[in-house]
């Protein structure tokens, strides 16, 4: 299974507007469930998938039948992503994150469902954050299931690999690094320290499944909510479509703020077509919630990664 590269609107499909007064009376309002993407977290240096310059342009990411059935595939994996972790890892909260975390802090928010697997919306200090496609900050043991922190394995494998430093070409949502096979080379991986087993980032990967209990949970938020925020989604995967369609066929008003048109603007009620740091920012100064300003910039930490995804040491497994 191949990911979804593209999806195009028709010549029918819903404008954008810039008017963000919808979002700002659903705020009001409250109980509101945020739904977000990959585009969330540009602002703190990570591309998204589809958008402008988007990482689907010049990447295909790993599958999970890939990484499943070829020893060179999780090779190239884990090079690439071992190089990415040393920037992903130290990528800080934005604006659009630590507003996401104010409303949530003046009641308005019933939770927050996120697609990105950066940790950033828990670094910006929002609460109960469910994370639909994991986080790289963990990773498990495909042969007798143990978490361990991504910081370990970062430095196990840099033990392994003295001196591997390639210049990449980007970096990836996904925290994979552009790499070409002759960068690569004979990149070591290391296997589970516990069993010997083969070692997966507790994402969920192209072609894998969500766990089951995951988006039943979703689910049920959806339906407590009285209204559903996209933030930063194309929508163009059933992942997080299928939430949308929910709250639509419910009734629920979907709202959501995205530059460009997203697969699921047919069932919203506006997309505002702004950039999501100064568009939330400005949200909040029409609701009166202050958004603190960090003034922090991306970390220059160690080559094992030390930013607020590399720091999180909760390992919990999947009920």
């Amino acid at each position: 299974m191949r990911p979804t590269l593209s999806w195009t609107p028709t010549a029918d499909w819903p404008p954008g507007t810039t008017d963000p007064e919808p979002v700002v009376e659903a705020l009001r309002a409250g109980n509101v469930l945020v739904l977000s993407g990959a585009g969330i977290s540009t602002e703190s240096g990570i591309p998204d998938y589809r958008g402008e310059g988007g990482s689907l342009s010049r990447h295909t990411p790993m599958t999970y039948q890939d990484f499943i059935a070829c020893a060179r595939a999780r090779r190239r994996y884990w090079a690439r992503s071992h190089l990415g972790w040393r920037t992903f890892g130290r990528a800080r909260p934005n604006a659009g994150h630590r507003a996401v975390a104010a409303f949530g802090r003046h009641g308005l928010l019933t939770g927050v469902i996120t697609q990105n697997v950066d940790g950033l919306h828990q670094a910006a200090g929002s609460q109960g954050v469910v994370e639909l496609h994991g986080s790289l900050d963990r990773v498990v043991c495909l042969s007798c299931g143990a978490f361990s922190p991504r910081r370990e394995l970062a430095r196990r494998l840099h033990e392994a690999n003295p001196g591997f430093a390639p210049v990449a070409a980007g970096i990836n949502p996904d925290g994979d690094a552009d790499l070409t096979d002759e960068q690569v080379g004979d990149f070591r991986v290391v296997p589970c320290a516990l069993c010997g087993g083969v070692l997966k980032p507790d994402v969920v990967f192209f072609g894998e499944a969500v766990p089951p209990r995951r988006v039943e949970q979703c689910r049920g938020l959806v339906g407590e909510a009285s209204s559903l925020l996209v933030l930063g989604s194309s929508l163009t995967v059933m992942s997080g479509l299928r939430f949308v369609r929910q709250a639509a066929r419910a009734g629920t008003p979907v709202l959501i703020v995205n530059r460009d048109p997203t697969r699921g603007d047919r069932h919203a009620v506006a997309r505002v077509a702004l950039p999501l740091g100064p568009a939330l920012t400005d949200m909040a100064a029409r609701l009166g919630v202050p958004v603190p300003d960090t003034g922090r910039g991306p970390d220059t930490g160690s080559d094992t990664g030390s930013g607020p995804l590399a720091e999180r040491t909760a390992f919990p497994r999947e009920p």
